[in-house]
């Protein structure tokens, strides 16, 4: 991906209306898309979402900030440049808009014909084509009046695509669609996108789609998402932004994710740490003061929520004493306790010994269970699964447990596999957030529970 932003935003800010009716619509926004990106800016109706795309599309001037697209500055430019910009971008709007006189295949030419350099042969020739990549090879020449709404869709498509634009701008390309409709045309695009390596800005509050984004920026009351809210679908920032928030925002944000934008929270923080382990140099200093503790604690907090258990701790091995311990909280009003394990003589110890998983489904008659943590905190452990946490050197330096399964049943087989998938990225984030610690703050925070 190039180093140079295809988009690049800087303190915009901008008003409808004059006098005392003027309005402010958006707040200081800056933002930066790279060339190949798909991005997504959600957020509810009437946050800007609308007014920033056409801002980008050279549809509206800019008013006050800088906004440079395909490496030309917006802000101040003539009439004539702005309608040069715009020939570059495709754009794909909710309603279509597409003339009715005119069949699919003209539609889609229309794209094609303030361009010079395109003889009317070859403009025939592309338009049919690209109409046959989006499945309308059997509608070429339909009108529109005989089309569905996911069939117009994919002529919109297919006339921001001709062009072979280097920047695609959809607004709200699904709002009418069906969900299979829906999921059909946001495939399309992206599928076609990469193939010509366009950018694609695309404005939507349909979460059915979020998933196909490389990034998601979100537009509230006309401000972007705060620095905790964006980190967790951004990974520009991720690490960072995670780290700086308050414990119960952080919690909140996190159970709030989806199973897959959870998932992908992981693999982006994996990512990240694995160049923490590799460049311990390159940390800011608010990362090296932030509360690594309290992300790692909404972490725990999510995966017991996803693996459907009433607890996740994560047990830190402590060679020098032979033991492990964790930061336990009985309650959530509660002060922590730390938890110390044996290496011998606790299922824990056992899995951490080994690197083997155990899933013990009735932990009071195991004779390796340590009934001390359950006489100190009050709890009463029915079943175990735990799993061992191997470092960058392919050793156990940590232990994750999960507790009692919700429903009053046991943990099975297909639970471990779910557990291991989780662990493995959850590995290299605890290492890489020990290491940290370890390194700059001389004391190892060892983990924690929710």
């Amino acid at each position: 991906m190039s180093t140079q932003p295809i988009i690049q935003i800087k303190n915009i800010n901008h008003y409808y209306g004059k006098g005392q009716l003027r309005k402010q619509i958006l707040f200081d926004i800056s933002l930066k898309i790279y060339p190949g990106e798909i991005v997504i800016m959600s957020g509810p109706s009437g946050s800007g979402k609308t007014t920033l795309l056409t801002l980008i599309g050279g549809l509206r001037s800019v008013q006050e900030g800088s906004l440079q697209v395909l490496g030309h500055e917006l802000s101040g430019v003539s009439n004539r440049l702005l309608e040069n910009v715009r020939k570059q971008i495709g754009f794909i709007f909710q309603a279509h808009n597409l003339l009715g006189s005119l069949t699919a295949n003209q539609n889609v030419q229309m794209s094609l014909v303030l361009n010079d350099a395109i003889a009317m042969e070859e403009a025939q020739e592309r338009s049919q084509a690209i109409l046959e990549q989006v499945g309308l090879q059997k509608r070429i020449h339909s009108y529109p009046h005989q089309l569905s709404g996911g069939q117009k869709q994919r002529v919109a498509i297919a006339r921001a695509l001709v062009n072979r634009p280097q920047l695609i701008l959809a607004d709200e390309p699904t709002a009418a669609l069906d969900k299979a409709s829906g999921r059909d045309v946001v495939e399309l695009m992206q599928k076609l996108a990469k193939q010509q390596n366009c950018t694609i800005l695309l404005v939507t509050h349909d979460n059915r789609i979020l998933d196909i984004a490389d990034r998601i920026v979100h537009l509230e009351d006309g401000r972007l998402a705060s620095p905790t809210e964006q980190a967790i679908l951004d990974i520009e920032s991720t690490t960072t932004s995670l780290v700086k928030a308050k414990k119960e925002e952080l919690s909140r944000k996190i159970q709030e994710l989806t199973i897959p934008q959870f998932l992908s929270l992981l693999q982006k923080l994996k990512e990240e740490f694995e160049q923490v382990l590799q460049a311990m140099d390159i940390l800011s200093e608010q990362m090296l003061e932030a509360n690594i503790e309290e992300v790692i604690r909404a972490l725990a907090l999510k995966i017991a929520q996803i693996m459907a258990a009433d607890r996740a701790t994560i047990f830190v091995v402590d060679e020098v004493k032979n033991q492990l311990w964790a930061k336990v909280v009985p309650n959530e009003n509660e002060e922590a306790l730390e938890i110390f394990l044996p290496m011998n003589g606790s299922i824990t110890g056992y899995v951490a010994t080994k690197g083997e998983s155990m899933n013990v489904t009735d932990a009071q008659n195991d004779p390796r269970f340590y009934r001390e943590i359950d006489r100190v905190t009050g709890y009463h452990t029915r079943n175990i699964l735990c799993l061992p946490m191997f470092n960058s050197k392919n050793r156990v330096f940590a232990v994750v447990l999960l507790t009692n399964k919700l429903g009053d049943t046991s943990f099975d087989a297909n639970d471990e596999s779910q557990f291991c998938e989780l662990t493995t990225p959850l590995s290299v984030i605890l290492e890489g957030s020990l290491s940290v610690l370890e390194q700059y703050r001389s004391r190892v925070i060892q983990n924690l529970q929710l």
